[in-house]
């Protein structure tokens, strides 16, 4: 293996597996220049949590940055904005405090507590009905899980928010892989243009149903963002676009992550897995300790406004910096033996898996609701699971910021 200073995140062996390098860098180098693009790594949790409330020095308006990447290398993506779809604009996850507010604002309305404790029923269904189709009438089954429950779980019930018809759940992920490839800045020349393609369907389809709520309003999502608050203008077809597509891998991709990390992360520990089946009343404990683990979300961009200096490091005004969740998630400073798993784990709600201060992740509830009724149903009708193929055959889509398994091939033992 390379020297650790010789190595990055791009490199496939540090992608599979990057925790020893977090390590390296939390240790050796906090803040770590990336060599092939000059992003600053930010590494330790302290330094993220004032990372991530400092808006004013470390910004989010990220938008016109990433068209500029996009054209120095004469992306298909760009041409397809210029030419045929809808520019992105600055909205949710782009912009700063107050600005930040107005897109924040329908989101909020949708997933409020009280909200999403109404959905738990419904959330509980919809996991009962992938359960039994993954099930039907056999005692044993093989099945890649990634694909049968991780993926459809989360899509049928943003799909069910949106407002789309279920028919349709296939083209959302899709989508939503496209837009998760496009943000992780690591795909293929051939992949990039395949991407662009997903992308101008997915405008145009949500350009017409944004269209149809607008003429005839519903009780869904889409309607709540195409109806101003008092006071308020509408969002143009432009902001609606970017909100929708930020939406949709927010509230499906992560989601899908947490799930297949976690039925891996029971497989490693069966100890841990004893634990729960012994006290089910840990099941919400353990989808945070999961979320510490194995963050969806590895790390997200920012960039600075001044010269600011972290750690002993001096980062220019207009660097890209990557605050890496994932190793925050696992500061011997902040959790005790962080890489041991442990259901039990006490400080573990003081985990960044959904980020921290104004852009802290609207749908943390929803999605903390999917994963426990989840679990809590996987642990009461599977008697046991095992992985179908070498562990370390298993692998992780490319992307500079997220953590999604591509598959887990599974042998689930029904309980009687």
């Amino acid at each position: 293996m390379a020297q650790y200073e010789e190595l990055t995140l791009t490199d496939p062996a540090v992608h599979e597996n990057p925790y020893d390098f977090y390590e390296y860098m939390r240790n050796e180098c906090p803040v770590f220049r990336m060599p092939e693009n000059g992003f600053y790594i930010i590494s330790r949790y302290e330094d993220l949590q004032m990372v991530l409330r400092d808006t004013k020095r470390f910004s989010n308006e990220l938008v016109e940055t990433r068209k500029e990447i996009r054209e120095e290398h004469n992306s298909p993506i760009t041409e397809m904005y210029k030419n045929e779809g809808w520019e992105p604009v600055s909205t949710l996850h782009h912009t700063d405090p107050p600005l930040h507010t107005r897109y924040r604002r329908p989101i909020e309305r949708t997933f409020t507590a009280s909200r999403v404790r109404e959905m738990t029923p419904y959330i509980d269904q919809v996991v009962g009905e992938l359960l039994n189709e993954i099930i039907g009438d056999k005692t044993v089954i093989e099945t890649d899980f990634v694909h049968s429950f991780a993926v459809p779980l989360p899509c049928r019930v943003i799909a069910d928010q949106f407002g789309v018809p279920r028919e349709d759940v296939s083209k959302l992920k899709e989508w939503s892989e496209a837009q998760m490839d496009a943000y992780g800045m690591m795909m293929s020349p051939e992949r990039e243009k395949e991407v662009a393609g997903q992308l101008l369907e997915a405008q145009r389809y949500f350009a017409a149903a944004f269209e149809e709520r607008m003429h005839t309003p519903g009780s869904d999502m889409l309607t709540d963002m195409v109806t101003a608050l008092p006071g308020e203008t509408p969002m143009t077809m432009n902001e609606l676009l970017d909100m929708m597509m930020q939406l949709l891998t927010g509230g499906n991709d992560t989601t899908t992550g947490a799930i297949s990390e976690g039925m891996l992360l029971l497989i490693k520990h069966p100890d841990q897995l004893a634990a729960l089946r012994d006290d089910p009343s840990l099941i919400k404990n353990f989808v945070e300790e999961m979320l510490r683990m194995e963050s969806p979300v590895q790390g997200l961009l920012r960039m600075t406004t001044e010269d600011v200096e972290l750690s002993g490091t001096t980062i220019p005004k207009g660097s890209i910096v990557i605050a890496r969740y994932a190793s925050a998630n696992r500061d011997e400073e902040k959790f005790s033996c962080p890489h041991q798993m442990d259901v039990k784990r006490r400080d573990v709600g003081a985990h960044l898996g959904f980020g921290a201060g104004a852009h802290f992740c609207p749908g943390a509830m929803l999605a903390r609701q999917e994963l426990f009724s989840a679990f809590t149903q996987i642990l009461q009708r599977f008697e046991d699971w095992e992985l179908m193929v070498p562990l370390d055959s298993l692998e992780h889509f490319p992307s500079l910021l997220h953590r999604r398994l591509t598959s887990l091939p599974l042998r689930l033992t029904v309980r009687d």
